[in-house]
């Protein structure tokens, strides 16, 4: 999992998105040096970010280039046509952020850690990819072009092997030499409805395990002298998140109250973080946490990706194909 966080009280969280908002709401609609640009796209509403200047990147807490985020609440139910329209869109952004060629050749990574169902959608993701880099030279002449040549690993954890992700990633891209890295990961959230319900895109790479306090060296175009490309879904939430909209919930429901209640309207929703945050760290830390039926929601989530990763990477693969990979 990775992250990036705001101010040093704000929760953590991976999306762009939510940073903008948490600047709009403090400082107004125009966040200088960011451009947002929305966009709904057949029920499916996509927000392109992009970080210009270094001033909004010390702002946002995010590395400058661009975000791409989808949010479609249906792709964690079981709703086949409202998966397909969602890997549908996430083709067409995918393509349009890595500007693929016809012969572009790809490395897929499927971060995370298989052993721990929030940490595993990488892995997952990684099951339902079509691998073809070793079938190039079986592909019929009136597919080339249309069946890039893809290839595909989870490198597991450092706790699970004892080498860091990026010093096997970047073994791999030296003897692979991919055109371009695409590494899929679950990532962490500032808002319970985005678990599950958003996919984040970013051209800046990627800092695998920062998400849960246990930052590790970054898989990016620096690093790796190639593109790379950071696909996301949140699968967890902090716990200082969860308590904070609780007692704005409950502040809302109690207005005009006077006493305590009172004193709490009238701090503004970081004041109110910062004093959840001091109240909960002695006890909990960084405690993030994940729906109950994280397995479920992980397993469908997956295969909408996979499917949009498939389409997107392999411009052969219609509609009825795409079905095989989101059963």
């Amino acid at each position: 999992m990775s992250s990036s966080s705001g101010s040093i009280f704000s929760v953590y969280t991976d999306l762009a998105l939510e940073e903008t908002e948490r600047l709009t709401a403090q400082a107004g609609p125009h966040i200088p040096g960011v451009n947002v640009i929305q966009e709904p796209i057949d029920g499916i509403q996509v927000t392109r970010v992009q970080v210009a200047t270094k001033e909004a990147e010390r702002a946002m807490g995010k590395e400058r280039g661009r975000y791409i985020t989808i949010e479609a609440p249906g792709i964690q139910d079981k709703n086949r046509l409202a998966q397909e329209k969602v890997s549908f869109v996430l083709a067409k952004e995918l393509d349009s952020l890595c500007n693929l060629g016809p012969h572009t050749t790809v490395l897929i990574i499927g971060l995370g850690n298989w052993n721990a169902t929030p940490d595993a959608l990488g892995p997952k993701v990684i099951s339902h990819v079509l691998v073809t880099r070793h079938l190039q030279g079986y592909v019929p002449p009136e597919l080339k072009g249309t069946l890039r040549s893809v290839s595909a690993f989870a490198p597991g954890v450092m706790g699970l092997t004892g080498i860091e992700t990026s010093e096997i990633v970047r073994g791999v891209v030296d003897r692979v030499k991919p055109d371009l890295v695409l590494c899929v990961d679950a990532l962490c959230a500032r808002s319970v409805e985005r678990l599950m319900t958003t996919i984040q895109l970013a051209d800046t790479g990627i800092q695998p395990g920062s998400g849960v306090g246990n930052r590790r060296q970054g898989i990016t175009t620096k690093s790796l002298g190639i593109p790379v490309v950071a696909l996301g879904v949140p699968t967890v939430v902090a716990a200082v998140t969860i308590a904070a909209d609780t007692v704005d919930i409950l502040v809302n429901q109690l207005k005009g109250t006077v006493g305590f209640y009172q004193i709490l309207q009238e701090m503004g929703h970081d004041d109110k973080r910062r004093l959840v945050n001091e109240v909960l760290s002695p006890s909990v830390g960084d405690l993030v946490v994940t729906p109950k039926e994280v397995d479920v929601m992980v397993d469908e989530v997956s295969r909408v990706v996979s499917g949009g990763l498939n389409m997107a990477l392999h411009p052969s693969i219609g509609p009825d194909d795409l079905a095989r990979y989101i059963q």
